[in-house]
């Protein structure tokens, strides 16, 4: 009986490359477009995302209301919005000023 190949074995990013990537996906102008830089999956940038919305608290068991958690999530996605439209605001002012 033949050996059948391995199969080959899950790549593991550290916290320096997760945190690095997902600033990568937040000024890109898609997450695909940031993984496919950074060749990896979008799937998994998309996973790191919302792990990264979803509260520390939360995440390690603490008693957190689940309408306050909603609402936090809520906050930074309005919170991320804001930052990128005056990023794009900024970037129009500067242009009309040349």
């Amino acid at each position: 009986m033949k050996d059948s190949p391995q199969p080959p074995k899950r790549r593991r990013y550290d916290a320096a490359f997760r945190a690095e990537a997902l600033r990568l996906a937040e000024q890109s102008r898609s997450t695909q477009a940031a993984a496919r830089a950074l060749n990896i999956n979008a799937k998994l940038l998309y996973k790191w995302q919302k792990e990264a919305l979803t509260p520390v608290a939360a995440a390690r068991g603490a008693d957190l209301d689940p309408a306050m958690a909603a609402e936090l999530r809520q906050l930074r996605a309005a919170n991320r919005r804001q930052a990128q439209e005056l990023e794009i605001l900024k970037k129009a002012i500067a242009s009309c000023l040349l």
